[in-house]
């Protein structure tokens, strides 16, 4: 593309003016740059000013959206699931060559969230704050001791965005860590914060063998669903911890309710599962599984929300470097998504 040409944005979901000014201010020094926040975002009246746009950001685009965006060459979901999206950009590309981008700008704030499950685990923050709620004042080790984490070796499977930065938040503790990684031969972004020993996809035994901390931060694809099964599980042994906060689906649910229910692993800490739209019961409660993981006493639940603070402007930082290079006519982004590999 030549950089003089006028580039249309699109948003296909309403922004609030905070977030316009914030956007319009950080591409103020792109005047080609035009972009486009419509007041009505319903299907049809996208479908309106689509075929204006070069870029499109935004979460869920229908296909009728896409096929009517003729002028589209670059798609930019923000969030860090694609999975929904890669069949409907495989077909699309059949048309038409459109580059999809996988956001990463949650990625520090879920490991942030990552961290603190693990902490809130260990040391079994939940039982004993409850506990205080109820006037039991000081229950001690008799109940819910803590779990040193000195000493542990911390397996993250996945060593992308967010376990990257995993492994720099908890380089502090006194651990050792093991990476799980689909290509090393690929340069990263920084080099690892401590020591680490690799492994490759082939390799998954040896891995979980190694280490009794494992840290779930991989993408759902043909190879990764299902792949932490009852006989993966039973490798981080009986201290073993596990903390997912990439897709429910990488995790065997049963297989996982049946470890912590017979103690074939010491606990769990989940953001993420199996039902995100689950019925209500009798009583009124809604449980995003069928396993009863929340009569449980070795797990930490959490309801999917890693990425929060979803207000905070600065997670679109990639999306600006994304869009400046497109103005730039440039032909790679951040964060391309390998619609062949699924992620």
């Amino acid at each position: 593309m030549n950089p003089r040409d006028k580039i249309n944005v699109l948003f296909i979901h309403r922004r609030t003016d905070e977030f316009k000014r914030y956007f319009a201010d950080r591409l103020a020094d792109l005047p080609e740059v035009e972009l486009a926040f419509p007041e009505n975002d319903a299907p049809e009246a996208l479908l309106e000013v689509a075929p204006a746009a070069d870029v499109i950001i935004g979460w869920r685009p229908t296909r009728e959206l896409l096929l009517a965006a003729e002028r589209l060459k670059l798609f930019i979901n923000p969030g860090a699931g694609v999975q929904h999206l890669v069949e409907l950009f495989r077909e699309l590309n059949e048309v038409r060559p459109v580059t999809l981008v996988n956001g990463h700008g949650n990625s520090y704030f879920t490991a942030q969230h990552v961290v603190a499950m693990l902490l809130a685990l260990t040391n079994r923050v939940v039982p004993h704050h409850n506990w205080t709620v109820e006037g039991r004042w000081r229950t001690g080790d008799e109940e819910a001791p803590s779990t040193p984490f000195r000493d542990r070796f911390v397996g993250l499977l996945g060593y992308g965005h967010v376990n990257r930065l995993v492994h720099r938040f908890l380089s502090g503790f006194d651990v050792s860590f093991a990476a799980l990684k689909r290509d090393w031969s690929k340069p990263l972004a920084a080099p690892p914060s401590t020591p680490v020993e690799k492994y490759g996809p082939d390799e998954l035994d040896e891995f979980l063998a190694r280490v009794d901390t494992l840290i779930v931060a991989v993408p759902v694809t043909s190879k990764t669903e299902g792949s932490i099964g009852e006989r993966e599980l039973a490798f981080l042994g009986e201290d073993g911890l596990l903390v997912n906060a990439a897709r429910g689906a990488i995790v065997d649910q049963k297989a996982l309710y049946d470890a912590l229910a017979g103690g074939v692993i010491a606990g769990a800490a989940l953001d993420v599962w199996y039902d995100y739209a689950p019925e209500a019961g009798a009583d009124g409660r809604r449980y995003p599984y069928e396993c009863p993981f929340h009569e449980l006493e070795n797990v930490v639940l959490s309801p999917h929300r890693a990425a929060s603070p979803f207000g905070d402007l600065g997670r679109w930082d990639e999306v600006f470097e994304n869009v400046r290079r497109f103005a730039a006519g440039a032909d790679e982004f951040l964060n391309e998504v390998d619609l062949a590999e699924g992620y």
